[in-house]
């Protein structure tokens, strides 16, 4: 069992009165630079930076593993020691050694940034669940991951006072999958960081030229993985590989990836993609900025972060129609279906070949950007903290 050896407390201390203390669940948060960095981990740590900032009645303690996280507010830092980043670790923290250490600081209400949250809470709890890929697409997870989603989910669910959704499309799924009622269930949107935004021109030459960067190309951001439909993408490129335009895809390897290396050798175009990796944040705008184009081809997305973030830096946006990315991409981008490779390459040569058009879609992409922040979900956040803690109130009384 953990003890206070075992975990370490940085921060500020929990404060006398009658503060309600919040608990936040950031095992997921990773600052490694690959595709642990990528994903719900964007949600994670744009929420902790500001959750402080939008109130301050609550005190708030985090548990978290990576210990280079750092917070300037009043937030406590709760570090384990356990390898929390495999599956199994993580299951036996999460329902045996949260509870008590939520019991010990006297936690008012826990939070499960990411699906789930203990099932002997002594405390209410509210889960964040970012997409239920694992049940529309579980062919494309390892059994592992599957099994642990599936079970702890489901159950975190059913128990937790409030589920938080990212999406419209992910709270459709929440009540048909989960059968969990539509009163319990909040949409709260991601943000985009203030970092995403355009750049000068100057500042994007010398970055292409410094990343050794072709003059023109298509932009791919995301974990290399079944349901991202990069060989789809890959194949459409081909369709297109006439106009001189090149292909990047820039992620981490996540997992069945290999026939997206397969496509590029069968399909000839080893000269043509370039495989950049994982992009440290800091040098992700300015990828999105040195873009012709992005293009995201997702089968199923919870939200979509990375067209977000290439609207707000002004880059002309191609998606797929596919569950919640219409939401995020309103009419500020060219959406085909996931499936249809011949539609994606059209969409992809009209937006490379018409001035006018990528000029509208930049100026749509700008304004539509705008709708989502950090703030706003982070406000909506602690709105919803309200409700629980406030209805505890009601039925102690």
């Amino acid at each position: 069992m953990e003890n206070s050896r075992d975990f370490k407390l940085t921060g500020e201390t929990v404060p006398p009165g009658p503060v309600a203390r919040i608990g936040l669940n950031a095992l997921l948060l990773s600052l490694s630079a690959d595709y642990r960095g990528a994903g719900a981990n964007g949600y994670i740590y744009h929420l902790l930076r500001h959750l402080d900032e939008v109130d301050g009645r609550y005190h708030y303690t985090t548990f978290l593993s990576d210990r280079r996280f750092t917070t300037s507010g009043g937030m406590a830092l709760y570090f384990t020691r356990w390898p929390v980043y495999g599956p199994a670790a993580r299951v036996v923290w999460e329902q045996t050694v949260q509870p008590v250490i939520l019991r010990r600081e006297r936690i008012d209400l826990a939070h499960g940034l990411a699906f789930v949250a203990p099932l002997l809470s002594p405390c209410p709890t509210i889960i964040t669940i970012f997409d239920l890929s694992f049940l529309r697409f579980p062919d494309a997870f390892r059994r592992s991951n599957r099994t642990y989603l599936r079970i702890f989910t489901s159950l975190s669910a059913r128990r937790a006072q409030r589920i938080i959704a990212i999406s419209e499309h992910t709270k459709r799924d929440v009540i048909r999958l989960l059968g969990i009622p539509a009163e319990r269930v909040d949409v709260v949107y991601c943000g985009v960081d203030a970092a995403f935004h355009p750049r000068p021109a100057a500042e994007v030459q010398a970055f292409r030229r410094r990343r050794s960067l072709p003059e023109r190309f298509v932009l791919f951001v995301g974990t290399l993985e079944p349901r991202k439909n990069v060989r789809r993408l890959i194949e459409a490129y081909a369709r297109i590989r006439d106009l001189g335009v090149r292909l990047v895809i820039a992620g981490g390897k996540g997992w069945l990836y290999e026939d997206i290396f397969a496509s590029v050798e069968r399909l000839g175009l080893n000269n043509e993609v370039f495989f950049a990796g994982y992009v440290p944040a800091e040098e992700l705008p300015l990828w999105y900025n040195a873009a012709d184009l992005f293009v995201f081809p997702s089968l199923y997305e919870g939200f979509g972060l990375p067209p977000l973030e290439a609207m707000a830096c002004g880059t002309p946006v191609v998606s797929s129609n596919a569950a919640s990315l219409p939401e995020v991409i309103g009419e500020a981008g060219l959406m085909v279906a996931p499936q249809d490779v011949e539609g994606l390459a059209a969409a992809m040569r009209r937006v490379l070949t018409d001035q006018n058009l990528r000029a509208q879609l930049r100026k749509r992409g700008l304004q539509q950007a705008r709708k989502f922040s950090w703030e706003k979900a982070a406000q909506q956040t602690v709105e919803i903290y309200q409700q629980v803690l406030r209805s505890r109130e009601t039925r102690s009384v």
